[in-house]
């Protein structure tokens, strides 16, 4: 099935800071997909349909992180706290309310400073393994950080980003899926910014602005969180310490951690049937 009959019809909004185009699945109660960086709402293609199927309304955008087809205007902000900004801007625009927001990766960061800065439409929150606290980037990833900040260093990381052995390296995706993943999915994460320089631009201004300050500064409100949070690590992690998930569980006050077999970071690639196991059950018992 082609992945955009997994996700939904494409659909586009315009909102304060820029177009968003982004994938409607179902109906009932709304249940909005925060990815990661390098990667687009495809993460979610295998995720989507188990949950709408439960009776939920699925969104799954294309958050402007360097897998995203649409640039964004040159003078959007494109600070960690920017998109989070951004993601509000979108749950206003269609009026969402008691919203499930699910994250992975460097949307879990996002996620983070969204619901300590924009918490008026959210219900309920599952981060998958992600960044937070000291580790905004990891030190793992602190290379992409450092060469992506720069015209010539990001176009060199999307023609690296092209070439197939290096997407299934352990240097790439690989780093983060532990099952290899399907060659046009590679390619949907990694055209954009290879094809487009508005995107290319985009992923640039957002790396030249990632700092450890901005989840730090999201821990330090975490006790005045008041949403049910789900913590889901995975048990073959290698990015995110499990130090992070742990410290998670114990600042936030309503928080609740489980780990899922065989996966590394990308859980949504990994495990999708357990994962939409575990969102569903937390929606209902809720």
């Amino acid at each position: 099935m082609a992945t955009s009959e997994l996700l939904g019809p494409l659909h586009t909004v315009d909102l304060p800071s820029g177009r968003l185009d982004y994938h409607e699945r179902g109906s009932g109660p709304a249940v909005v997909f925060v990815h990661g960086l390098l990667v687009n709402a495809d993460l979610w293609r295998n995720v989507v349909p188990g949950i709408a199927d439960a009776g939920y309304r699925c969104l799954a955008p294309d958050w402007p992180l360097g897998a995203h087809r649409r640039p964004m205007p040159p003078s959007a902000d494109l600070s960690p706290p920017g998109v989070a900004a951004f993601i509000a801007e979108f749950l206003d625009a269609l009026d969402l309310t008691d919203v499930t927001v699910v994250a992975n990766d460097t949307g879990g960061a996002l996620t983070q400073i969204l619901m300590t800065e924009h918490p008026e439409r959210l219900g309920r929150i599952v981060l998958t393994p992600c960044d937070a606290f000291e580790d905004f980037f990891p030190p793992s990833l602190t290379p992409l950080r450092v060469v992506g900040s720069t015209t010539v260093g990001v176009w060199l990381l999307s023609r690296l980003s092209s070439i197939p052995a290096i997407q299934r390296s352990k240097a790439g995706l690989g780093m983060v899926a532990k099952h290899p993943l399907p060659q046009e999915i590679l390619n949907s994460y990694t055209r954009p910014v290879h094809d487009v320089a508005g995107v290319r631009r985009d992923m640039r201004n957002f790396l030249r602005r990632v700092d450890k300050r901005h989840t730090l500064a999201a821990a330090d409100k975490f006790a005045d969180v008041k949403m049910p949070v789900l913590l889901v690590g995975a048990a073959d992690e290698r990015v995110f310490p499990e130090r992070l998930a742990q410290k998670l569980e114990q600042l936030l006050p309503d928080a609740r951690r489980v780990v899922v077999d065989d996966s590394y970071t990308f859980v949504p690639e990994d495990q999708p049937a357990e994962l939409v196991r575990l969102v569903v059950d937390f929606l209902r018992s809720g």
